[in-house]
């Protein structure tokens, strides 16, 4: 995909004045997630500094040549956070995020692989028409299970819907839509990141958790439930992230096909 210059330059401004961070510090590998505990776990744990703009947080930490973005929630800043981020010489992606589990024998706390993401946001029709669908990397989704299954992790693997509509649960018509589609989970960015990224040739992938069960009865989110999450999974889903980007570093050295091979040098990017 050939760059625009100028579309360039305000991209890389537009990171900077988001972030608080300049460019030139980001790496080549990029955890992406919604939450800013995330990113403080990430700076602890390495000793490295935490910067913080008008809408993004971020840590970089050079010895794992990893950066991780906290661009907050929704559709809008997921597509945001790719058009920026596609311009940087970024070879390995991953969404650290979380979603509502749709099914009975899931349990709050388990992982979810999102191969791909249904379209019900509305932000990913700017990229393409409504045809097209909304699928994951397939190199960094491999990476991913690879990983979860190199550990022993317990993990389902499915679609999500993606929409930008909250207290959905409330909604009957809409929880009636949802069932039919036979989606695995619920969230609000995938579907437009995996739409954006294929546009801009930006691979990336996704690791989410599952941190409720809002279909259940007494399974919807509370200020409690959440903080239990975070409490007790932030570690583990952080160190995931970071060791699936290393193992994708891995396979793309190995020319395994499935990603996009950007070039270092800010040449277009080939299909592998």
């Amino acid at each position: 995909m050939e760059k625009n210059p100028q579309e360039a330059a305000v991209a890389y401004q537009t990171l900077e004045r988001y972030s608080g961070s300049e460019a030139h510090h980001f790496h080549t590998n990029l955890i992406l997630t919604n939450f800013p505990s995330y990113v403080e776990y990430f700076a602890k744990s390495r000793g490295v500094p935490i910067f913080e703009g008008s809408m993004f947080k971020v840590a970089h930490s050079p010895k794992e040549e990893i950066s991780i973005l906290d661009f907050k929630i929704g559709s809008p800043a997921a597509a945001l956070v790719v058009d920026v981020c596609s311009f940087l010489p970024i070879r390995a992606s991953i969404l650290l995020g979380m979603c509502g589990g749709l099914r009975r024998r899931y349990k709050v706390g388990d992982y979810l692989v999102p191969v791909a993401s249904i379209r019900g946001e509305g932000t990913s029709d700017f990229y393409f028409p409504i045809e097209v669908p909304a699928l994951a990397n397939f190199l960094m989704q491999r990476a991913t299970t690879e990983i979860l299954d190199q550990e022993k992790t317990p993990y389902h693997i499915g679609i999500t819907y993606t929409t930008n509509m909250r207290f959905w649960e409330f909604n009957e018509e809409f929880k009636t839509r949802l069932k039919n589609t036979k989606a695995q989970g619920i969230e609000m960015e995938c579907a437009t990141l995996f739409t954006a990224s294929y546009k801009r040739k930006f691979t990336l992938g996704a690791l989410l958790l599952i941190s409720d069960l809002p279909l259940a009865q007494d399974g919807i989110k509370t200020k409690q439930s959440s903080q239990w999450v975070f409490d007790h999974c932030t570690a583990d889903h952080v160190e995931k992230g970071a060791r699936i980007l290393t193992h994708a570093r891995i396979m793309q050295s190995k020319k395994i096909k499935g990603a996009y091979h950007r070039n270092i040098n800010g040449e277009e990017a080939s299909h592998l």
